[in-house]
C-alpha cells in the first residue's frame, strides 16, 4: 500500500521539483475570474492578482495556482481567448518575480501549453482529462506536473463515492499513461465539491485513506466548499475555519496538498497537524526499539 508520508519527488516543468509526503504543502487559489464562488472580480485585475500570489507565497503557499474561469456551478464559460488574456499576464508576471511554484488551472490543452512556455510549472484539470485529452499530450511534452481531479458532473456517478473515484480516475490514469505522462508528475484530486452532496464530501474524508490504491499522492481542494457552509451555517467567506479544520484533519489522513483560499489560517493548520504527526512517528519508533528480542 502506498504511504502517503515517505517521501514523493512531484517532478515539474522547467526542471523544478516538490518533495511531497514529509510535511503537507499548500496551494494558493488565485482566481483571475469576476464570477468565481467565494472571490470572484476580487482580483481580477493582472496587478491586483500578482500581489495577491506574492501575499499567498509570503504567508506559505508552496504553489500559486492562477484559473481564468470559474468552476462554480452554473458559471458563466469564458472562450479560450478570454482564459488566456487573464491568466497568461499572471504567470508571465509571477515567473518574473518570484520563485514560488506556479500552477494553471485549465481543462484546455493550449491553454496549458502557452501557460507552461510563460512559466507554469504545473497543470490543474478540473475534468481529469477527460474534456480535452490533448492536455495529457502538452504534459508529456513539456515536463509539467499534472494534477488530475475526479469530477462527477455530466454524467452517471457510481451510487458508492469511492467506487466512482476508482471508475474515473483509472480512466483519466489511462490516458495519462497513453500520452507518456511519467507517474512521479501525476497528483490526484478526489475534487471534493463537484457534484458530490454534504454526505457524499463528508465520506469521503472518513474514506480518504482507500485512495491511495492508486499508487500516488493526494490533493485537497475543501475550501470554503458548500459541505463546509452545509455544515456550520456559515457563507462562503465565513468558512476559512472549517477548511482548516478540514486541513488538519485530512492532514492526518495523509493528504499531501491543499488547495486553499485563506493561506495563513491553513498554515497554522498544517503546522498542528505536522507536528502531530511528527510526535506519532517518534512515538512508533521508540516503541519498536523497546519490543526488539
Amino acid at each position: 500500500m502506498f504511504d502517503a508520508f515517505q517521501p514523493f519527488e512531484w517532478a515539474l516543468a522547467h526542471g523544478r521539483t516538490l518533495m511531497l509526503g514529509p510535511k503537507g504543502l499548500l496551494m494558493a487559489i488565485i482566481n483571475v475570474t469576476p464570477d468565481s464562488f467565494s472571490d470572484g472580480g476580487i482580483y481580477n485585475e493582472i496587478e491586483a492578482a500578482v500581489m495577491q500570489a506574492l501575499r499567498c507565497h509570503d504567508d506559505g503557499a508552496a504553489i500559486l495556482d492562477v484559473g481564468g474561469e470559474s468552476t462554480r456551478p452554473g458559471a458563466a464559460a469564458v472562450t479560450a481567448a478570454e482564459e488566456q488574456d487573464r491568466v497568461l499576464p499572471v504567470i508571465s508576471a509571477l515567473a518574473k518575480r518570484t520563485d514560488a511554484i506556479i500552477s494553471v488551472d485549465t481543462y484546455r490543452a493550449e491553454t496549458a501549453r502557452l501557460a507552461v512556455a510563460a512559466g507554469a510549472h504545473i497543470i490543474n484539470d478540473v475534468h481529469g482529462l477527460q474534456r480535452d485529452p490533448d492536455l495529457a499530450d502538452v504534459a508529456a511534452a513539456t515536463g509539467a506536473g499534472l494534477c488530475i481531479m475526479h469530477t462527477g458532473r455530466d454524467r452517471e456517478k457510481l451510487a458508492d463515492v469511492v467506487g466512482d473515484q476508482y471508475h474515473f480516475l483509472e480512466r483519466s490514469l489511462a490516458i495519462a499513461t497513453a500520452a507518456g505522462v511519467e507517474r512521479s508528475r501525476i497528483v490526484l484530486d478526489p475534487g471534493f465539491g463537484f457534484a458530490k452532496d454534504t454526505d457524499e464530501n463528508v465520506t469521503l474524508m472518513a474514506r480518504f485513506d482507500e485512495l491511495y490504491g492508486f499508487g500516488l499522492p493526494l490533493l485537497a481542494g475543501t475550501s470554503r466548499k458548500r459541505f463546509l457552509g452545509a455544515i456550520t451555517g456559515r457563507e462562503a467567506h465565513e468558512r476559512d475555519a472549517a477548511t482548516a479544520a478540514t486541513t488538519s484533519l485530512l492532514r492526518m489522513a495523509g493528504a499531501a496538498v491543499f488547495r486553499v483560499h485563506d493561506v495563513a489560517i491553513n498554515r497554522d493548520a498544517l503546522l498542528v497537524a505536522d507536528a502531530m504527526l511528527a510526535a506519532k512517528r517518534q512515538a512508533a519508533a521508540r516503541a519498536g526499539k523497546d519490543n526488539r528480542p
